[in-house]
């Protein structure tokens, strides 16, 4: 539900329709190679505008097509299709993947392992065609961004390690409750495209525009957050370049995550490839804020589990949740989606875990999601869970959400795209209050109950009381009928 123009619709649909035809079936390798063709034309178009800022200030502007000016895109993309195809395999890509890093050429360094697959000359033609006509560098941020996640919205299926894309309106009511600033440090190490730290740039621009400029969707998406309000340059450059950082184990999602940012205006995203649960990563704790939604399923080789874990598993999703506590600082928060299974497996490690969240945060909200949120990926029940590093938990407060303002089936159509997402927000931030939907239970009450976090291990249930009347008034009632009845039989008998 992006606010795209159709002619935008329909020629990213065709450009879909091309791949597909052309014989590149799989969603994920059709993105990537998108991606390449439009970094391809990026880079041309970055170009111009450095050249021409620098001839308005008088200055000498180095360009990164010295020496190189056939792997421009307006160069080449006039090429017929032979020409094309083996120019761009032989000349261009190989150009783009020994880019050295730079402002603009970030996406450069995670080419290294880039492979161009795109077979046949008439669809790159065909595909160059249609991204040239798109224009999408020369259009506004919001329209570069939408372009970019209408793509990603072909991804509906889940990836061989359980790995999703995360529906954007659970990933803006997660933001929304912990409600990021400037100046702080945001963290998703399972970031994939890059859903949560995008959302996160976002609502902090919001904060820092004028309401009456920002325009709102109907699904919830915010469009010209221009963040008027941010008057010192340092707090632009912190929140393009220091501030967002994301990790993952798939270089492709890497590629497609940093292409997300960049589009999205993020100049330097720090998104980088590493297996943030294996010995190779520094569980540093250096982060204000944590976002993720972490693969579910699989595990890791016990050989490569980092060292700097306590819990005694190879299930990701355990070790996952101790590396959210690990990544924050002393009172940052963590913002998180895990399976069920967390919530009330009754084995060792899932035991100390849960004694974590409790025992050394606060342990803020448990969010219970229908098993529909992730379809068309998965039927997997989930829950949010919302915490602070340090301390020690008094009350958790669990809501059992029922609607998320999709139907809850394969097709996941549009019903008003909120459910009762505001009625979570509003009541999670106006101190946690019990409602019909809500409830509040002490630590104790939790520990007696085996730390179990289940929300059904809690919810109260409804008793109507019935007023029954007195027995010898229903006696009375039972005789007066039995003798209506006798008196109709016998006048029956006596018509017959």
């Amino acid at each position: 539900m992006l606010m795209l123009a159709p002619e935008l619709k329909s020629q990213i649909n065709k450009l879909w329709d091309r791949f597909w035809s052309g014989g590149i079936a799989n969603p994920l390798t059709a993105i990537e190679q998108m991606s390449y063709l439009i970094f391809m034309k990026r880079l041309e178009d970055l170009d111009s505008i450095h050249t021409k800022r620098a001839a308005a200030r008088k200055e000498t502007h180095e360009s990164i097509f010295d020496g190189y000016e056939n792997c421009r895109w307006s160069q080449w993309k006039h090429l017929n299709a032979e020409s094309m195809l083996k120019h761009v395999q032989e000349v261009v890509f190989p150009f783009i993947k020994n880019l050295t890093n730079g402002d603009d050429v970030l996406y450069a360094q995670y080419m290294k392992d880039a492979v161009f697959v795109i077979p046949k000359a008439s669809l790159l033609q065909e595909a160059v065609a249609i991204i040239d006509e798109m224009n999408i560098t020369e259009r506004n941020q919001d329209t570069q961004g939408d372009i970019y996640e209408h793509l990603l919205a072909e991804l509906k299926t889940a990836g061989k390690n359980g790995q999703f894309r995360t529906p954007r309106h659970i990933i803006r009511m997660m933001i929304e409750l912990v409600d990021p600033d400037i100046g702080q440090t945001i963290c998703d190490p399972a970031s994939g495209t890059s859903g949560f730290l995008i959302a996160a740039y976002e609502h902090i621009l919001r904060k820092y525009t004028t309401d009456d400029i920002i325009n709102i969707h109907e699904d919830g998406s915010l469009h010209n957050l221009v963040g008027d309000k941010i008057v010192e340059k340092s707090h632009w450059n912190l929140l393009k370049r220091d501030t967002f950082y994301g990790f993952d184990f798939d270089t492709t999602m890497v590629r497609i995550g940093l292409m997300n940012m960049i589009l999205h205006g993020i100049e330097r995203p720090n998104i980088r490839y590493s297996d943030t649960l294996s010995k190779r990563f520094d569980q540093k704790a250096q982060y204000d804020i944590v976002f993720a939604n972490p693969p579910f399923a699989g595990s890791i080789d016990k050989s490569d589990i980092n060292e700097a874990f306590k819990l005694a598993t190879a299930k990701t999703e355990l070790l996952f949740l101790e590396l959210f506590h690990n990544l924050l600082r002393i009172g940052g928060r963590a913002a998180v989606i895990v399976p069920d299974g967390v919530l009330s497996t009754r084995s060792r490690a899932h035991l100390t875990a849960r004694k974590l969240l409790l025992e050394k945060c606060d342990l803020e909200a448990v969010i219970s999601m229908p098993s529909g949120v992730f379809q068309p990926y998965s039927g997997v029940s989930t829950a949010v869970l919302v915490f602070v590093k340090g301390g020690r938990t008094e009350n958790v407060w669990f809501y059992e959400m029922e609607a998320d303002g999709y139907s809850l089936d394969q097709k996941r159509e549009f019903v008003d795209g909120k459910g009762d997402i505001p009625d979570i927000i509003e009541t999670f931030k106006h101190g946690k209050i019990e409602s019909a939907k809500s409830f509040l239970v002490p630590f104790e009450t939790i520990k007696r109950n085996g730390y179990t976090l289940s929300v059904s291990r809690y919810k109260r249930v409804q008793i109507q009381e019935t007023e029954y009347e007195d027995p010898d008034v229903l006696i009375e009632k039972l005789s007066k009928l039995e003798n209506e009845i006798t008196g109709e039989l016998k006048e029956l008998k006596e018509l017959s």
